[in-house]
């Protein structure tokens, strides 16, 4: 863990960190159930475990005060219609927020509250984007040639629920239609419980 002051160079034309302890890497296999046409993925995974998207990390101590950050490169591709994207989160201390600065690329941030209010913000090149408290959010490519790579910063105490979306999904959908990319309501999405 990180004790003293550090830097890292983001070099182009792929910003992979300098250095990071932390590489996720998500392949088709793990967003089982998350895309809208299933026949699709089943004949994508069929041929292939393709890669969507990596986390290159430099982890910190969980805990209030600290700023876990680094790198997402969200990979080009579709499934069926559908663009490549992040599985997507809610952060488990809920009221803790997330910055993104998009580095390379294009796509959608699409978020919502756990009260089902959504939102679907652009990202370009040179754009910061504020994800509040309360909102889960997940990135979607919407190029076919270019990585869409982003730098994030959020709260040390934050943590990751992934398990909400894998089970209600997200309101909207991003897709691709007539050749550009639109966004859809999502007909698999289950409204949040009332409670």
């Amino acid at each position: 863990m990180i004790k003293e002051p550090f830097s890292v160079d983001l070099k182009t034309p792929d910003y992979i960190p300098s250095h990071f302890d932390n590489h996720i890497q998500r392949r088709l296999s793990d967003m089982q159930g998350q895309y809208l046409n299933q026949d699709a993925y089943a004949a994508m995974i069929s041929k292939e475990d393709t890669l969507l998207y990596q986390v290159y990390e430099e982890k910190t101590l969980e805990v209030a005060g600290e700023l876990p950050h680094g790198i997402s490169i969200v990979h080009p591709g579709k499934v069926g219609d559908e663009y490549f994207m992040t599985k997507g989160h809610y952060h488990t201390v809920l009221d803790t927020a997330e910055v993104y600065y998009t580095l390379k690329g294009q796509g959608y941030m699409v978020m919502e509250t756990p009260e089902g209010e959504s939102d679907v913000q652009e990202l370009v090149a040179g754009r910061v984007l504020y994800v509040p408290p309360r909102w889960a959010h997940r990135s979607v490519n919407i190029s076919d040639t270019e990585d869409l790579v982003m730098l994030f910063v959020y709260p040390g105490n934050a943590g990751h629920n992934y398990g909400t979306i894998e089970t209600q999904g997200f309101r909207k959908l991003v897709v691709e239609v007539d050749g550009r990319p639109e966004i859809v309501d999502n007909p698999r999405w289950s409204p949040p419980e009332k409670k």
